[in-house]
Protein backbone atom coordinates (compact mmCIF):
# COMPACT_ATOMS: atom_id res chain seq x y z
CA UNK A 1 0.00 0.00 0.00
CA UNK A 2 1.17 3.33 -0.88
CA UNK A 3 1.60 6.20 1.70
CA UNK A 4 0.15 9.32 0.24
CA UNK A 5 2.62 12.59 0.23
CA UNK A 6 0.90 15.99 0.46
CA UNK A 7 2.73 18.84 -0.07
CA UNK A 8 2.92 22.51 1.53
CA UNK A 9 5.06 25.18 1.77
CA UNK A 10 5.14 25.07 5.46
CA UNK A 11 4.33 22.10 7.64
CA UNK A 12 3.86 23.42 11.20
CA UNK A 13 3.35 20.19 14.65
CA UNK A 14 1.14 21.48 17.19
CA UNK A 15 -1.69 24.00 17.55
CA UNK A 16 -1.62 25.94 20.38
CA UNK A 17 -0.57 29.53 20.40
CA UNK A 18 2.71 29.35 19.03
CA UNK A 19 1.80 27.03 16.30
CA UNK A 20 -1.78 28.45 15.17
CA UNK A 21 -0.46 32.16 15.80
CA UNK A 22 2.76 31.25 13.01
CA UNK A 23 0.26 29.27 11.02
CA UNK A 24 -2.46 32.68 10.87
CA UNK A 25 0.10 34.35 10.19
CA UNK A 26 1.71 32.87 7.05
CA UNK A 27 -1.54 31.80 5.19
CA UNK A 28 -2.80 35.50 5.08
CA UNK A 29 0.26 35.83 3.25
CA UNK A 30 -0.58 33.48 0.54
CA UNK A 31 1.69 30.81 1.90
CA UNK A 32 -0.26 26.81 2.13
CA UNK A 33 0.06 25.91 5.61
CA UNK A 34 -0.49 22.44 6.99
CA UNK A 35 -0.92 21.70 10.99
CA UNK A 36 -0.53 18.71 12.53
CA UNK A 37 -1.88 18.45 15.77
CA UNK A 38 -2.42 14.91 17.70
CA UNK A 39 -5.83 16.28 19.54
CA UNK A 40 -8.32 19.03 18.54
CA UNK A 41 -6.55 22.46 18.62
CA UNK A 42 -8.64 24.09 21.54
CA UNK A 43 -7.61 20.97 23.72
CA UNK A 44 -3.72 22.31 23.26
CA UNK A 45 -2.10 22.95 26.27
CA UNK A 46 -2.03 26.57 25.88
CA UNK A 47 -6.15 26.82 26.34
CA UNK A 48 -4.88 26.15 30.36
CA UNK A 49 -3.00 28.93 30.98
CA UNK A 50 -4.53 30.86 33.36
CA UNK A 51 -3.15 34.05 34.83
CA UNK A 52 -2.28 36.57 32.22
CA UNK A 53 0.28 37.40 29.82
CA UNK A 54 2.60 40.35 29.85
CA UNK A 55 3.23 43.73 28.66
CA UNK A 56 4.46 47.52 30.02
CA UNK A 57 1.93 49.29 29.56
CA UNK A 58 0.94 50.96 32.01
CA UNK A 59 2.77 54.88 33.15
CA UNK A 60 4.52 53.08 36.24
CA UNK A 61 5.91 49.98 34.24
CA UNK A 62 8.80 50.59 31.25
CA UNK A 63 10.33 47.68 28.69
CA UNK A 64 13.20 48.04 30.45
CA UNK A 65 11.63 47.15 33.83
CA UNK A 66 9.86 44.40 32.38
CA UNK A 67 13.68 43.22 30.71
CA UNK A 68 15.26 43.51 34.22
CA UNK A 69 12.60 41.36 35.75
CA UNK A 70 13.00 38.28 33.31
CA UNK A 71 16.78 38.59 33.70
CA UNK A 72 16.89 38.62 37.22
CA UNK A 73 13.94 35.65 36.71
CA UNK A 74 16.11 33.76 34.65
CA UNK A 75 19.30 34.03 37.37
CA UNK A 76 21.24 35.60 34.63
CA UNK A 77 21.05 32.89 32.00
CA UNK A 78 18.55 34.26 29.77
CA UNK A 79 20.28 35.59 26.78
CA UNK A 80 19.61 39.56 26.96
CA UNK A 81 19.10 40.34 23.38
CA UNK A 82 15.85 37.58 23.23
CA UNK A 83 14.71 39.40 26.37
CA UNK A 84 14.71 42.85 24.84
CA UNK A 85 13.60 41.89 21.70
CA UNK A 86 10.43 40.10 22.99
CA UNK A 87 9.83 42.88 26.11
CA UNK A 88 10.10 45.49 23.45
CA UNK A 89 7.42 43.89 21.10
CA UNK A 90 5.26 43.07 23.84
CA UNK A 91 2.98 45.99 24.44
CA UNK A 92 1.92 45.67 20.33
CA UNK A 93 1.86 41.74 20.55
CA UNK A 94 -1.61 42.60 23.03
CA UNK A 95 -2.71 45.13 20.35
CA UNK A 96 -2.48 42.37 17.60
CA UNK A 97 -4.40 40.22 20.12
CA UNK A 98 -6.66 42.66 21.01
CA UNK A 99 -7.69 43.78 17.29
CA UNK A 100 -8.16 40.14 16.41
CA UNK A 101 -10.80 39.88 18.81
CA UNK A 102 -9.42 38.98 22.57
CA UNK A 103 -11.62 39.63 25.47
CA UNK A 104 -9.27 41.17 28.24
CA UNK A 105 -10.93 42.30 31.46
CA UNK A 106 -11.06 45.85 31.77
CA UNK A 107 -10.61 48.89 34.51
CA UNK A 108 -13.31 50.98 35.21
CA UNK A 109 -11.47 53.58 32.45
CA UNK A 110 -11.66 50.84 30.15
CA UNK A 111 -8.46 50.06 29.59
CA UNK A 112 -6.93 46.57 29.71
CA UNK A 113 -6.79 45.36 33.24
CA UNK A 114 -3.28 43.99 34.85
CA UNK A 115 -2.48 41.97 37.84
CA UNK A 116 0.80 41.73 39.99
CA UNK A 117 2.67 38.24 39.22
CA UNK A 118 5.67 36.90 41.14
CA UNK A 119 9.44 38.41 40.46
CA UNK A 120 7.92 41.77 38.77
CA UNK A 121 8.23 45.24 39.78
CA UNK A 122 4.76 46.18 38.99
CA UNK A 123 1.03 45.20 37.60
CA UNK A 124 1.74 43.85 34.07
CA UNK A 125 -0.19 40.26 33.27
CA UNK A 126 -2.70 42.00 31.60
CA UNK A 127 -5.37 38.86 31.85
CA UNK A 128 -8.80 37.64 31.20
CA UNK A 129 -10.56 37.30 34.25
CA UNK A 130 -8.46 33.36 35.29
CA UNK A 131 -8.70 31.92 31.74
CA UNK A 132 -6.17 34.29 29.61
CA UNK A 133 -4.43 31.00 27.69
CA UNK A 134 -8.26 29.74 26.64
CA UNK A 135 -9.39 33.17 25.47
CA UNK A 136 -5.97 33.68 23.82
CA UNK A 137 -6.15 30.50 21.98
CA UNK A 138 -9.79 30.66 20.67
CA UNK A 139 -9.18 34.05 18.66
CA UNK A 140 -6.22 32.77 17.36
CA UNK A 141 -7.43 29.45 16.56
CA UNK A 142 -10.81 31.18 14.92
CA UNK A 143 -8.59 33.75 12.68
CA UNK A 144 -6.34 30.34 11.84
CA UNK A 145 -9.67 28.89 10.34
CA UNK A 146 -10.56 32.65 8.99
CA UNK A 147 -7.54 32.31 6.98
CA UNK A 148 -7.87 29.23 5.26
CA UNK A 149 -5.05 27.29 7.35
CA UNK A 150 -5.73 22.96 7.16
CA UNK A 151 -5.60 22.09 10.87
CA UNK A 152 -4.88 18.10 10.43
CA UNK A 153 -6.16 17.27 13.86
CA UNK A 154 -5.73 13.76 15.73
CA UNK A 155 -2.99 13.17 13.15
CA UNK A 156 0.39 11.94 15.16
CA UNK A 157 4.11 13.29 14.04
CA UNK A 158 6.21 10.31 14.21
CA UNK A 159 9.26 11.58 12.52
CA UNK A 160 11.01 14.50 10.55
CA UNK A 161 12.67 13.85 7.39
CA UNK A 162 16.06 15.04 8.12
CA UNK A 163 19.07 14.68 5.20
CA UNK A 164 22.20 16.59 4.60
CA UNK A 165 21.68 19.41 7.33
CA UNK A 166 17.74 20.23 5.90
CA UNK A 167 14.32 19.36 7.09
CA UNK A 168 12.24 18.84 4.23
CA UNK A 169 8.72 17.40 5.80
CA UNK A 170 7.01 15.26 8.81
CA UNK A 171 5.99 11.83 8.61
CA UNK A 172 2.67 11.36 10.74
CA UNK A 173 -0.16 8.71 11.03
CA UNK A 174 -3.74 9.37 11.70
CA UNK A 175 -4.86 8.40 15.14
CA UNK A 176 -8.55 7.35 13.88
CA UNK A 177 -7.22 4.75 11.71
CA UNK A 178 -3.54 3.93 11.57
CA UNK A 179 -3.75 5.99 8.31
CA UNK A 180 0.23 6.97 7.29
CA UNK A 181 1.52 9.87 5.42
CA UNK A 182 4.45 12.00 4.37
CA UNK A 183 3.91 15.87 4.43
CA UNK A 184 6.73 17.49 2.39
CA UNK A 185 7.19 21.36 2.71
CA UNK A 186 9.97 24.07 2.07
CA UNK A 187 9.94 24.64 5.76
CA UNK A 188 8.59 22.70 9.02
CA UNK A 189 8.16 24.46 12.00
CA UNK A 190 7.26 22.82 15.98
CA UNK A 191 5.80 24.57 18.44
CA UNK A 192 4.85 20.87 20.71
CA UNK A 193 4.97 22.32 24.34
CA UNK A 194 6.97 21.19 26.90
CA UNK A 195 7.55 18.19 28.92
CA UNK A 196 7.23 17.94 32.74
CA UNK A 197 4.97 15.01 32.65
CA UNK A 198 8.06 13.02 33.39
CA UNK A 199 7.16 14.17 36.88
CA UNK A 200 4.79 12.42 38.89
CA UNK A 201 2.77 15.50 40.29
CA UNK A 202 2.62 17.85 37.52
CA UNK A 203 0.31 20.45 35.64
CA UNK A 204 0.62 19.44 32.11
CA UNK A 205 -2.49 17.76 29.76
CA UNK A 206 -1.72 14.20 29.24
CA UNK A 207 -0.79 15.38 25.64
CA UNK A 208 1.71 16.99 26.78
CA UNK A 209 4.80 14.27 26.39
CA UNK A 210 7.44 16.37 24.66
CA UNK A 211 7.53 14.35 21.74
CA UNK A 212 9.01 16.63 19.60
CA UNK A 213 12.36 17.07 21.32
CA UNK A 214 13.49 13.42 21.26
CA UNK A 215 12.20 13.85 17.45
CA UNK A 216 14.97 15.80 17.39
CA UNK A 217 17.22 14.22 19.47
CA UNK A 218 17.08 11.18 17.87
CA UNK A 219 18.79 12.83 14.58
CA UNK A 220 22.06 13.59 16.45
CA UNK A 221 21.13 17.10 16.88
CA UNK A 222 20.98 18.88 20.22
CA UNK A 223 18.90 20.10 22.64
CA UNK A 224 19.53 22.87 25.45
CA UNK A 225 18.95 24.02 28.82
CA UNK A 226 17.22 20.84 29.34
CA UNK A 227 17.92 20.15 33.39
CA UNK A 228 15.96 23.57 34.09
CA UNK A 229 12.17 22.62 34.91
CA UNK A 230 9.74 24.89 36.65
CA UNK A 231 7.81 23.57 39.75
CA UNK A 232 4.99 25.69 40.10
CA UNK A 233 4.55 26.10 43.69
CA UNK A 234 0.12 26.40 43.49
CA UNK A 235 -0.63 22.94 41.86
CA UNK A 236 -3.73 21.45 43.97
CA UNK A 237 -2.79 18.89 46.32
CA UNK A 238 -2.04 15.30 45.64
CA UNK A 239 -2.76 15.93 41.64
CA UNK A 240 -1.06 18.48 40.75
CA UNK A 241 -3.90 20.75 39.19
CA UNK A 242 -2.94 23.98 38.36
CA UNK A 243 -3.96 27.30 40.72
CA UNK A 244 -2.72 29.87 38.70
CA UNK A 245 -0.44 32.40 40.40
CA UNK A 246 -2.85 34.81 39.69
CA UNK A 247 -4.54 33.75 43.63
CA UNK A 248 -1.06 35.32 44.76
CA UNK A 249 -0.94 38.09 42.26
CA UNK A 250 -4.29 38.98 43.88
CA UNK A 251 -3.28 38.79 47.39
CA UNK A 252 -3.65 35.16 48.33
CA UNK A 253 -1.92 34.22 51.60
CA UNK A 254 0.41 31.17 52.33
CA UNK A 255 0.53 29.49 55.69
CA UNK A 256 2.12 26.29 57.44
CA UNK A 257 0.75 23.97 60.33
CA UNK A 258 1.97 26.56 62.69
CA UNK A 259 -0.11 29.15 61.54
CA UNK A 260 3.07 30.84 59.90
CA UNK A 261 2.72 33.15 56.93
CA UNK A 262 6.29 31.20 55.64
CA UNK A 263 7.16 32.98 53.25
CA UNK A 264 8.67 35.86 55.59
CA UNK A 265 11.32 33.78 56.45
CA UNK A 266 12.35 33.15 52.39
CA UNK A 267 11.19 36.77 50.74
CA UNK A 268 10.95 39.03 53.20
CA UNK A 269 10.18 41.69 50.75
CA UNK A 270 8.18 40.09 47.80
CA UNK A 271 7.20 37.33 50.32
CA UNK A 272 4.30 35.40 48.07
CA UNK A 273 5.42 36.93 45.23
CA UNK A 274 8.67 36.36 45.01
CA UNK A 275 9.60 34.09 41.54
CA UNK A 276 8.16 31.28 41.42
CA UNK A 277 11.72 28.71 42.13
CA UNK A 278 12.04 30.27 45.44
CA UNK A 279 8.49 30.18 46.49
CA UNK A 280 8.36 26.29 45.11
CA UNK A 281 11.53 25.64 47.03
CA UNK A 282 10.09 27.41 49.71
CA UNK A 283 6.80 25.50 50.09
CA UNK A 284 8.70 22.00 49.77
CA UNK A 285 11.30 22.57 52.42
CA UNK A 286 8.39 23.26 54.77
CA UNK A 287 6.52 20.11 54.36
CA UNK A 288 10.27 18.72 54.88
CA UNK A 289 10.71 19.63 57.66
CA UNK A 290 7.41 18.58 59.16
CA UNK A 291 4.99 22.24 58.97
CA UNK A 292 2.96 20.26 55.54
CA UNK A 293 -0.74 20.35 56.11
CA UNK A 294 -3.40 17.88 54.71
CA UNK A 295 -4.65 14.37 55.66
CA UNK A 296 -0.91 13.54 54.21
CA UNK A 297 0.77 16.48 55.41
CA UNK A 298 2.29 17.35 51.93
CA UNK A 299 0.45 20.58 51.14
CA UNK A 300 0.17 23.93 52.57
CA UNK A 301 -2.47 26.37 52.45
CA UNK A 302 -3.26 29.11 50.59
CA UNK A 303 -5.65 31.41 51.84
CA UNK A 304 -7.51 33.60 49.90
CA UNK A 305 -10.43 34.27 52.27
CA UNK A 306 -10.22 37.76 53.00
CA UNK A 307 -10.09 38.84 49.20
CA UNK A 308 -14.18 37.98 49.45
CA UNK A 309 -16.67 36.37 47.40
CA UNK A 310 -17.16 39.29 44.98
CA UNK A 311 -13.56 39.35 43.90
CA UNK A 312 -13.25 35.64 43.92
CA UNK A 313 -16.10 35.28 41.21
CA UNK A 314 -15.06 38.23 39.57
CA UNK A 315 -11.44 37.14 38.90
CA UNK A 316 -10.84 34.23 40.24
CA UNK A 317 -13.72 31.88 39.16
CA UNK A 318 -12.18 29.15 36.94
CA UNK A 319 -9.49 28.50 40.02
CA UNK A 320 -12.46 28.02 42.89
CA UNK A 321 -14.23 25.50 40.68
CA UNK A 322 -10.92 23.63 40.31
CA UNK A 323 -11.15 23.53 44.39
CA UNK A 324 -13.69 22.41 44.98
CA UNK A 325 -14.29 19.89 41.95
CA UNK A 326 -10.58 18.32 43.03
CA UNK A 327 -10.20 19.43 46.92
CA UNK A 328 -14.21 19.67 47.95
CA UNK A 329 -12.77 23.18 49.00
CA UNK A 330 -14.28 26.43 48.20
CA UNK A 331 -11.94 29.26 48.65
CA UNK A 332 -14.49 31.64 49.87
CA UNK A 333 -15.34 30.43 52.77
CA UNK A 334 -11.77 28.23 53.44
CA UNK A 335 -7.92 27.99 52.55
CA UNK A 336 -7.29 25.29 50.08
CA UNK A 337 -4.02 22.72 49.59
CA UNK A 338 -1.61 23.26 47.50
CA UNK A 339 2.02 22.67 46.85
CA UNK A 340 4.52 22.40 44.23
CA UNK A 341 3.92 21.02 40.93
CA UNK A 342 6.30 20.69 37.90
CA UNK A 343 4.78 22.93 35.44
CA UNK A 344 7.28 24.02 32.89
CA UNK A 345 9.63 23.84 30.42
CA UNK A 346 12.92 26.00 30.56
CA UNK A 347 14.90 24.19 27.73
CA UNK A 348 14.33 22.77 24.71
CA UNK A 349 15.45 22.18 21.31
CA UNK A 350 17.90 25.39 20.99
CA UNK A 351 16.83 28.38 18.50
CA UNK A 352 18.25 31.59 17.29
CA UNK A 353 16.04 34.17 18.33
CA UNK A 354 14.16 34.21 14.95
CA UNK A 355 13.21 30.44 15.58
CA UNK A 356 16.40 28.72 13.52
CA UNK A 357 17.04 25.70 15.14
CA UNK A 358 20.63 25.05 15.53
CA UNK A 359 22.66 21.87 15.08
CA UNK A 360 25.48 23.30 17.21
CA UNK A 361 26.74 26.13 18.59
CA UNK A 362 27.12 28.11 14.92
CA UNK A 363 25.10 26.46 12.44
CA UNK A 364 21.42 25.70 11.98
CA UNK A 365 19.25 23.40 10.14
CA UNK A 366 18.00 24.52 6.56
CA UNK A 367 14.32 24.62 6.66
CA UNK A 368 13.31 24.18 10.16
CA UNK A 369 12.28 26.26 13.09
CA UNK A 370 10.84 25.59 16.34
CA UNK A 371 8.81 28.18 18.67
CA UNK A 372 6.81 28.34 21.87
CA UNK A 373 7.81 26.12 24.86
CA UNK A 374 9.62 23.29 22.89
CA UNK A 375 11.91 26.03 21.68
CA UNK A 376 14.81 27.12 23.75
CA UNK A 377 15.79 30.39 22.58
CA UNK A 378 16.55 30.91 26.19
CA UNK A 379 14.80 33.97 26.45
CA UNK A 380 13.50 32.83 30.38
CA UNK A 381 17.16 31.57 31.09
CA UNK A 382 17.00 28.90 34.70
CA UNK A 383 13.46 29.98 35.44
CA UNK A 384 10.73 31.71 33.52
CA UNK A 385 8.88 34.76 34.96
CA UNK A 386 4.90 33.98 35.56
CA UNK A 387 3.05 35.59 32.45
CA UNK A 388 5.91 35.38 30.29
CA UNK A 389 4.94 32.22 28.68
CA UNK A 390 1.23 33.62 26.91
CA UNK A 391 3.62 36.12 26.12
CA UNK A 392 6.18 34.08 24.36
CA UNK A 393 4.15 31.66 22.59
CA UNK A 394 2.05 34.56 20.85
CA UNK A 395 5.16 36.83 20.24
CA UNK A 396 7.46 33.98 18.77
CA UNK A 397 4.60 32.68 16.98
CA UNK A 398 4.00 35.61 15.00
CA UNK A 399 8.14 36.59 15.20
CA UNK A 400 8.82 33.02 13.24
CA UNK A 401 6.19 33.18 10.46
CA UNK A 402 8.22 36.32 9.67
CA UNK A 403 11.33 34.81 9.81
CA UNK A 404 9.92 31.94 7.95
CA UNK A 405 8.42 34.02 4.99
CA UNK A 406 11.66 35.68 4.53
CA UNK A 407 13.30 32.28 4.20
CA UNK A 408 10.71 30.73 2.01
CA UNK A 409 12.19 33.37 -0.94
CA UNK A 410 15.19 31.13 -0.95
CA UNK A 411 13.69 27.33 0.68
CA UNK A 412 13.92 25.27 -2.42
CA UNK A 413 11.53 21.88 -1.54
CA UNK A 414 13.41 18.50 -1.63
CA UNK A 415 10.79 16.04 -2.78
CA UNK A 416 9.79 13.55 -0.34
CA UNK A 417 9.89 9.29 -1.07
CA UNK A 418 7.75 6.71 0.37
CA UNK A 419 11.49 5.44 2.31
CA UNK A 420 11.26 8.77 4.65
CA UNK A 421 8.37 6.80 6.18
CA UNK A 422 10.27 3.55 7.17
CA UNK A 423 11.48 4.57 11.11
CA UNK A 424 8.09 5.34 12.07
CA UNK A 425 6.72 2.08 10.26
CA UNK A 426 9.14 0.35 11.84
CA UNK A 427 9.23 2.06 15.52
CA UNK A 428 4.82 1.20 15.37
CA UNK A 429 5.80 -2.07 14.37
CA UNK A 430 7.92 -3.49 16.57
CA UNK A 431 5.43 -1.40 19.65
CA UNK A 432 3.07 -3.96 18.25
CA UNK A 433 4.47 -7.44 17.60
CA UNK A 434 6.40 -7.26 21.00
CA UNK A 435 5.46 -9.24 23.97
CA UNK A 436 7.16 -8.77 27.24
CA UNK A 437 5.95 -8.54 30.60
CA UNK A 438 6.35 -4.65 31.24
CA UNK A 439 3.70 -2.39 30.82
CA UNK A 440 3.48 0.95 29.81
CA UNK A 441 1.36 2.56 32.60
CA UNK A 442 4.23 0.63 34.88
CA UNK A 443 7.14 1.89 32.99
CA UNK A 444 5.52 5.30 32.94
CA UNK A 445 5.02 5.48 36.66
CA UNK A 446 8.36 4.21 37.59
CA UNK A 447 9.63 6.89 35.22
CA UNK A 448 7.49 9.85 36.64
CA UNK A 449 8.16 8.43 40.51
CA UNK A 450 11.36 8.62 39.74
CA UNK A 451 12.22 11.86 38.59
CA UNK A 452 9.90 13.03 41.32
CA UNK A 453 12.26 11.09 43.64
CA UNK A 454 15.73 11.92 42.01
CA UNK A 455 15.80 15.01 39.77
CA UNK A 456 12.88 17.31 41.24
CA UNK A 457 13.04 20.71 43.56
CA UNK A 458 16.31 19.80 45.18
CA UNK A 459 18.65 17.84 43.50
CA UNK A 460 22.13 16.32 45.03
CA UNK A 461 24.57 14.36 42.85
CA UNK A 462 23.95 10.94 44.64
CA UNK A 463 20.19 11.04 43.45
CA UNK A 464 20.90 12.30 39.90
CA UNK A 465 23.56 9.74 38.78
CA UNK A 466 20.85 7.23 40.67
CA UNK A 467 18.61 8.40 37.83
CA UNK A 468 20.75 8.25 34.91
CA UNK A 469 21.00 4.43 35.55
CA UNK A 470 17.27 4.62 36.71
CA UNK A 471 16.45 5.83 32.92
CA UNK A 472 18.60 3.28 30.99
CA UNK A 473 17.00 0.26 32.64
CA UNK A 474 13.61 2.06 31.83
CA UNK A 475 14.76 1.87 28.06
CA UNK A 476 15.64 -1.27 28.21
CA UNK A 477 12.90 -2.63 29.56
CA UNK A 478 10.64 -0.44 27.26
CA UNK A 479 13.19 -1.22 24.31
CA UNK A 480 13.05 -5.41 25.12
CA UNK A 481 9.75 -6.37 27.35
CA UNK A 482 7.40 -3.72 26.50
CA UNK A 483 4.01 -4.90 25.28
CA UNK A 484 0.52 -3.39 24.75
CA UNK A 485 -2.74 -5.17 24.56
CA UNK A 486 -4.89 -3.14 21.87
CA UNK A 487 -3.43 -4.98 18.04
CA UNK A 488 -5.87 -3.00 16.67
CA UNK A 489 -5.80 0.31 13.78
CA UNK A 490 -8.75 2.01 15.36
CA UNK A 491 -7.96 4.55 18.07
CA UNK A 492 -5.09 2.18 19.01
CA UNK A 493 -4.50 4.87 22.28
CA UNK A 494 -2.48 2.43 23.64
CA UNK A 495 0.35 2.58 21.04
CA UNK A 496 0.27 6.34 20.72
CA UNK A 497 1.44 6.11 24.42
CA UNK A 498 3.82 3.51 23.80
CA UNK A 499 5.50 5.74 21.21
CA UNK A 500 5.19 8.79 24.18
CA UNK A 501 6.71 6.65 26.70
CA UNK A 502 9.56 6.22 24.34
CA UNK A 503 9.69 9.97 23.86
CA UNK A 504 9.43 10.53 27.44
CA UNK A 505 12.28 7.99 28.84
CA UNK A 506 14.75 9.80 25.91
CA UNK A 507 14.16 13.46 27.13
CA UNK A 508 14.11 12.68 30.88
CA UNK A 509 17.87 11.72 30.33
CA UNK A 510 18.56 14.28 29.27
CA UNK A 511 17.24 16.16 32.13
CA UNK A 512 18.74 14.45 34.98
CA UNK A 513 22.32 13.79 32.68
CA UNK A 514 22.75 17.66 32.34
CA UNK A 515 21.37 18.44 36.14
CA UNK A 516 24.13 16.08 37.29
CA UNK A 517 26.60 17.64 35.30
CA UNK A 518 25.56 21.00 36.49
CA UNK A 519 27.63 21.35 39.88
CA UNK A 520 25.78 24.41 41.05
CA UNK A 521 22.30 26.25 41.74
CA UNK A 522 20.72 28.82 39.50
CA UNK A 523 17.31 29.60 39.27
CA UNK A 524 14.92 26.11 39.02
CA UNK A 525 18.11 23.96 39.38
CA UNK A 526 18.50 23.97 42.69
CA UNK A 527 21.67 21.59 44.14
CA UNK A 528 21.94 20.85 47.43
CA UNK A 529 25.42 19.90 47.23
CA UNK A 530 26.37 23.16 45.32
CA UNK A 531 23.80 25.73 47.21
CA UNK A 532 25.57 28.65 44.92
CA UNK A 533 25.16 30.16 41.69
CA UNK A 534 28.88 29.53 39.83
CA UNK A 535 29.32 32.44 37.01
CA UNK A 536 32.79 31.33 36.93
CA UNK A 537 32.21 28.07 35.63
CA UNK A 538 28.68 27.74 34.50
CA UNK A 539 27.39 30.73 33.23
CA UNK A 540 26.67 29.09 30.04
CA UNK A 541 24.12 27.04 28.31
CA UNK A 542 24.13 23.08 28.63
CA UNK A 543 24.23 21.66 24.85
CA UNK A 544 23.19 18.09 24.97
CA UNK A 545 23.43 15.27 21.91
CA UNK A 546 22.54 11.91 21.45
CA UNK A 547 24.31 9.57 19.74
CA UNK A 548 22.68 5.88 18.04
CA UNK A 549 23.65 3.87 20.96
CA UNK A 550 21.23 6.58 23.45
CA UNK A 551 24.07 7.73 25.38
CA UNK A 552 24.69 11.75 25.68
CA UNK A 553 27.65 13.98 25.10
CA UNK A 554 27.49 17.26 26.88
CA UNK A 555 28.67 20.56 25.32
CA UNK A 556 28.30 24.33 26.45
CA UNK A 557 27.98 27.67 24.87
CA UNK A 558 28.02 30.66 25.77
CA UNK A 559 25.35 32.89 26.79
CA UNK A 560 24.87 36.58 25.50
CA UNK A 561 25.07 39.08 28.13
CA UNK A 562 23.65 42.63 28.02
CA UNK A 563 23.40 46.14 29.63
CA UNK A 564 21.84 44.25 32.63
CA UNK A 565 24.89 43.02 34.86
CA UNK A 566 25.35 39.65 37.14
CA UNK A 567 24.04 40.73 41.00
CA UNK A 568 22.91 38.41 43.65
CA UNK A 569 19.27 37.38 43.13
CA UNK A 570 17.11 38.38 46.08
CA UNK A 571 13.75 38.75 46.73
Amino acid sequence: MSIPIHTYDVVIVGAGLAGSTAARELEKEGKNVAVITKLHPLRSHSGAAQGGINAALSNEDSVELHEFDTIKGSDYLADQDVVELMCKEAPETIRWAERMGAAFSRNKNGTIAQRPFGGQSSPRACYAKDRTGLTLLQTVYEQALRSGVKFWDEWYAADIIYKDGKVSGVVAFNIRNMEKAIFNAKAVMFATGGYARSFKINSNAHANTGDGLSIVARHGLPLEDMEFVQFHPSGLSGNGVLISEAARGEGGRLFNSLGERFMEKYAPNKLELASRDVVSRAIINEIREGRGVGPRKDAVYIDLVHLGKELIMERLPELRDLAICFLGLDMIKEPILISATAHYSMGGIPVDMDGHVRQNNTDFVDGFYAAGETACSSVHGANRLGANSVLEALFFGRHVAQTILKDLETLTLRKASEEDADTMINEVEAILTQNGTDTVPGLRDELQQSMTDNAGVFRVEESLAKQVKIIKKLRKRFQENCRIDDKSKIFNTDLQEAIELGHMLDYSLFIAQSALARKESRGAHFREDFNTRDDKNFLKHTMAYMDENGDLRLDYMDVTLGKHELRERTY
